[in-house]
């Protein structure tokens, strides 16, 4: 078929009628279908329950040093996770905080400190004109955070090698700019992964601000999909190499690995910032739910088992994206509507449509029983300047179910389309 661009007003009036007849229909259907949020399935959860053995008066309560695990402190994490976080983000255990199950937890908690008492000057609060870069498309919950703290915050573009250098090197002669949002691997939604060259060109930053920050969320460093999966250059190493060991603080979790609501995060950074963050957890905690700790610990003795266990998930969730991928070139290939990203891991799929349309195509497609993340969330403020931008979670529901989601999907894609071609 030709591209919807290259009709006649008479051949888009006759699709759009085939359209809406396929859209009716799917309609009927009465559909209750869930795309909206990167939520592991059930099936990935289920491959963790060993998990719930690995700790009991059988097979001991004690850490690596011979702690109790029961009781109160070891207020930065046991030894083991400390060390497998240490492998996973290629660091030293030193550089290790192991916090409780949520690395945005970390991640507000960070900005919050910030904001009062500063990384390693005055507190961000006392900068009335505070900024926070945003690579966009991005993460929304990344954005939320500083928008909290009422920071400013300042668009710069994702390229397909990762945010555009030129612009943030532009950017952070503006001393009021205070960090920058990344998540390197597999970023969400796009699914792209940082370039060597902009890893080292994020690494030798000279920014004006001397508390400014790269908030490196590294949520997917193992989760590739394929066996060539995408590669990251540390960005310490990078750092260190610049003299800027000071500029990133890493974060990840096993969100994405064991259970959502039952993981453990951690946070990575130069041994300065460590004593910094450090030295504030003894007025919140008196130490994690090392319990926690100690299972994933059992499970997972080093990184070969971590990667092990994600080849499983791999294999359970890649029919799914594929599916997905499938769907879209079946039904949108050559009508030069939509554009979509193909990654190798992560967890979403990145739909760019017909300028103007997106927001149509989250109605339309709710209206026939299925969420999508909300339009313009993956843009600072929730507003997509171009309403352009869908991002796509096939983690959650079932190959059969995102079938039918893609279908609908597309379906709607058209209809928007045509519908903003004939008017």
């Amino acid at each position: 078929m030709a591209s919807y661009r290259q009709m006649t007003k008479n051949e888009l009036e006759n699709e759009f009628k085939k359209v809406q007849s396929d859209y009716e229909n799917l309609k009927a259907l009465n559909l209750s279908l869930d795309m909206s949020r990167g939520k592991p399935g059930f099936e990935n959860m289920d491959m963790c329950e060993e998990m719930f053995s690995c700790v009991n008066r059988q097979k001991g309560f004690k850490d690596s040093e011979g702690t109790d695990i029961r009781n109160y402190g070891g207020m930065d994490g046991i030894p083991e996770m400390k060390k497998l976080f240490a492998e996973i983000l290629e660091v030293d255990p030193s550089q290790i905080i192991v916090g409780g199950n949520s690395s945005l937890t970390m991640m507000f908690d960070t900005v919050a400190q910030g904001m009062t008492h500063g990384m390693g000057d005055k507190p961000w609060a006392e900068c009335k004109n505070r900024k926070f870069l945003c690579p966009v498309p991005g993460y929304d919950r990344h954005f939320a955070i500083t928008e909290y703290f009422g920071f400013e915050l300042v668009s710069v573009p994702m390229n397909d090698d990762g945010p555009d250098m030129d612009k943030v090197e532009e950017l952070v002669k503006d001393p009021s700019v205070k960090g920058i949002w990344c998540v390197p691997k597999y970023s969400n939604p796009q699914g792209f992964t940082y370039s060597d060259a902009v890893v080292k060109r994020m690494a030798n930053l000279k920014p004006a601000a001397k508390d400014f920050r790269i908030f490196w969320d590294n949520a997917y460093v193992v989760h590739d999909l394929y066996s060539d999966g995408d590669k990251l250059l540390n960005i310490y190493t990078e750092c260190e190499k610049a003299g800027n060991p000071d500029l990133p603080i890493i974060f990840t979790s096993t969100s994405k690995i064991t259970f959502p609501g039952a993981g453990v995060a951690a946070e990575a950074a130069s041994e300065r910032n460590i004593a910094i963050l450090k030295g504030r957890l003894k007025y919140q905690t008196i130490g994690p739910d090392k319990i926690n700790q100690l299972r994933h610990a059992r499970m997972f003795a080093d990184l070969n088992d971590i990667k092990a266990h994600m080849q499983k998930l791999a294999d359970n969730l890649r029919p799914k994206f594929e599916t997905v991928i499938s769907v879209m070139k079946t039904e949108l290939g050559g009508k030069e509507i939509a554009n979509w990203t193909e990654p190798k891991g992560g967890y979403f799929i990145s739909l760019d449509v017909m300028e103007g349309t997106a927001k149509r195509v989250e109605a339309l497609c709710k209206q026939a029983g299925m969420i999508l993340t909300t339009v313009g969330a993956t843009h600072p403020y929730g507003k997509d300047p171009k309403d352009t931008n869908i991002r796509i979670a096939p983690s959650f529901p079932s190959v059969e179910d995102i079938e039918k989601a893609s279908k609908l999907l597309c379906t709607a894609v058209k209809y928007a389309a045509l519908e903003a071609l004939l008017n």
